[in-house]
């Protein structure tokens, strides 16, 4: 039996995730973009969407106001982690539908940063070539 030839990552199977170098970002479709995005409050201030002297206000209160926004999509009370709303194509909420680039690169949270450093499959990313 042959072996299967993957022409781009499937998302949900990190088996045909390609290992990540340098510059493959610039021909991707975004698809890390497509995953869920987790933030933690320094992530939501250097994103604007929190001010500093918010930081002492319960995480409780500041995700009600955030989920009222449509930024967030829920908060894990337990680990102070909130989880980015997503579009309905399941795009991050700041990722341009057009160039398919991070309308808040300089100011992206930390999970952004270090993909794929971490992530489901640390080293690989879910590639798929951008259509012209």
């Amino acid at each position: 039996m042959k072996p299967e030839l993957i022409k781009a990552a499937d998302i949900d199977r990190t088996d045909t995730w390609l290992r990540y170098r340098k510059g493959l970002c610039d021909s991707c479709h975004g698809s890390c973009c497509t995953l869920p995005v987790e933030v933690r409050i320094d992530d939501l201030i250097r994103l604007e969407l929190v001010d500093e002297f918010e930081r002492s206000t319960p995480l409780k209160q500041i995700a009600k106001r955030l989920q009222k926004e449509g930024v967030i999509e829920r908060l894990n009370l337990k680990s102070g982690i909130f989880t980015l709303r997503r579009m309905s194509n399941d795009d991050c909420l700041f990722l341009d539908r057009h160039s398919r680039r991070c309308t808040v690169y300089d100011k992206r949270p930390d999970t952004c940063r270090n993909h794929p450093q971490i992530g489901p499959r640390p080293g690989f990313c879910a590639y798929r070539p951008r259509m012209s």
